[in-house]
């Protein structure tokens, strides 16, 4: 079930008007099912035997309610990823910030506490920090953003959402690309040997 409405973003003393879709899944995983997706994000490798131990449940549970989530889209990449849509992060923004140079490493600690903010980059060109934020909705987007800008040496920041993704995160081409390059050079070695 998804619920949509109408939402707007103050930012810079200027407003955004934007529609969020809003779904319902994260009310089908109760306590236990959370538990399992932390510890699967601290520990991608951990085993089932493993994960019911930390948790205190027996290992069918863990094991039934992982192949569930699987199943339902919640987990996916081999059951490491999180759709962070299905636990109720549907608002995805990028946010450009400007700093204070001196002030740069204490803005990137800053950041690092909210825990909303995914990811840091340091970059060139307009800004001076980028970073991907989520949000519940887009009420909670804008109490992120706050937080955001009453961090000390934070100038300004832009911020542009999210409307869709067409592609994912992913390193599957690249490393496929790198291992046909072996392949090829490989196979060039051993076709440049001479017969003996």
């Amino acid at each position: 079930m998804t619920a949509d409405f109408r939402g707007k973003i103050e930012q810079n003393h200027q407003f955004l008007s934007v529609n969020v879709t809003r779904s319902d899944d994260v009310n089908n995983l109760d306590p236990t099912d959370l538990r399992i997706l932390l510890e699967l994000v601290r520990d991608p490798r951990i085993q089932i035997g493993e994960l019911s131990d930390r948790l205190g449940i027996a290992r069918n549970t863990a094991q039934s309610r992982v192949r569930r989530m699987l199943r339902s889209g919640i987990l996916h990449d081999g059951g490491r990823e999180i759709d962070l849509e299905a636990v109720g992060y549907d608002v995805v923004a990028f946010v450009t910030i400007e700093v204070t140079h001196r002030e740069l490493d204490g803005v990137v600690g800053a950041l690092r506490l909210l825990p909303q903010v995914l990811e840091v980059h340091e970059i060139s060109g307009r800004g001076d920090v980028w970073c991907r934020v989520v949000a519940t909705d887009t009420h909670n987007l804008q109490a992120a953003l706050r937080s955001i800008l009453r961090i000390r040496g934070v100038i300004r920041t832009e911020t542009v959402l999210a409307l869709h993704t067409h592609i994912p995160y992913r390193t599957e081409p690249l490393i496929s690309r790198l291992v046909q390059g072996t392949s090829v050079q490989r196979a060039s070695v051993q076709g440049s040997r001479p017969a003996g």
